[in-house]
């Protein structure tokens, strides 16, 4: 299974098929990123939910894209096994598939947060038949092939973890880790785009206040934080190097930053990280 699995994800992924159970926010946000970054030929990618106006979204996003209700009988032809649902429904969406799943054939990945590999191999247990299993976190950019994915096994093959690097990569950063990191890299990417759109809505907020219309300081806010990034990934610099470069002394922009950390804004972002710890 690895074998084939890792040859056909280095010529061509249109000879994979995926099947994605769970197609809400995350679940379609992985099919729609697969299908627009071509990893992926849209018929080869199935997306079981029990809402009909998920899988109609889905089939108008994603022209040619499968779509069931029957999960048993959509995991049947997959190469990989996506379960793309909250962590308390993890439990009843693989015994409604598990005896349709071949271990031998098939890669199984979960993004349930929380449920860790241990848990994971209980529940995907059908005594000899042993599973590959990977434990991925993705996040919510993924749809525009801006996602950031922390992943780790204990079961899978060198060449499975290198197809599972090798797909993520094509929709965004993925990285390989210890089990032990999943928690922090949760908080760092899946939670912390929110906390980058509550950033973001504060700097708008604050250029409303200040004169400008909302959308045009959405623009300017947007602009500046790419134009941040941009330099963070051109130079391989640490933020303060960059921020040094623009707080001269008793300058408005030094006067800025004592005023957040005053605020207790770095404190403030710390915190918010390790609450879900």
């Amino acid at each position: 299974m690895a074998e084939k699995l890792y040859l056909c994800a280095t010529k061509q992924f249109i000879l994979m098929k995926i099947t994605i159970i769970g197609a809400g926010n995350m679940g379609g946000a992985i099919a729609r990123g697969f299908a627009a970054k071509n990893v992926f030929a849209a018929k080869d990618i199935t997306c079981c939910d029990r809402s009909d106006a998920t899988l109609d979204a889905l089939k108008k996003d994603v022209p040619g894209i499968g779509t069931s209700k029957d999960n048993a009988q959509a995991v049947k032809d997959a190469d990989i096994v996506l379960f793309a649902v909250k962590p308390w429904i993890l439990p009843a969406a693989v015994e409604e598939v598990k005896a349709a799943l071949d271990y031998k054939k098939q890669l199984i990945i979960s993004i349930a947060a929380g449920v860790g590999l241990d848990r994971l191999a209980e529940l995907f247990d059908k005594g000899a038949d042993k599973p590959q299993v990977v434990y991925l976190i993705p996040n919510i950019a993924v749809e525009v092939g801006a996602g950031v994915f922390f992943y780790c096994s204990n079961t899978a093959s060198k060449d499975n973890l290198n197809l599972i690097q090798k797909l993520f990569g094509q929709v965004g950063f993925a990285k390989q880790v210890e089990e032990k990191q999943m928690t922090a890299g949760t908080a760092l990417a899946s939670c912390g785009i929110a906390y980058v759109f509550r950033y973001i809505r504060a700097n708008v907020e604050g250029g409303v206040e200040m004169g400008f219309y909302p959308k045009d300081a959405q623009e300017i806010v947007l602009g500046t934080i790419k134009g941040a990034v941009e330099l963070l990934l051109a130079h391989g610099s640490h933020p303060e190097q960059e921020v040094d470069k623009v707080t001269t002394p008793g300058g408005i922009t030094i006067k800025g930053l004592n005023a957040m950390e005053e605020a207790g804004f770095t404190n403030a972002v710390i915190k918010g990280l390790k609450a879900g710890k």
